[in-house]
């Protein structure tokens, strides 16, 4: 079970281009800056793109 996903992962998990996966993780890292989360560049907790992502089931991007 994945903890965090990478730019290639959350590409193929929502069908968009690496480069626009790095703006989505630039996104929601800033959002939980704000929330007052530690984040980590380059990369973003599974559970917060299921809570972000319509349509995606739990636990679905930890079967890749």
């Amino acid at each position: 079970m994945k903890q965090f996903l990478t730019a290639p992962e959350l590409a193929e998990l929502v069908g968009v281009s690496q480069s626009k996966a790095y703006s989505f993780i630039r996104d929601m890292n800033k959002e939980l800056t704000k929330k007052g989360f530690l984040t980590v560049r380059g990369k973003v907790p599974a559970a917060y793109v299921r809570e972000r992502f319509f349509g995606l089931e739990p636990g679905e991007d930890e079967t890749r």
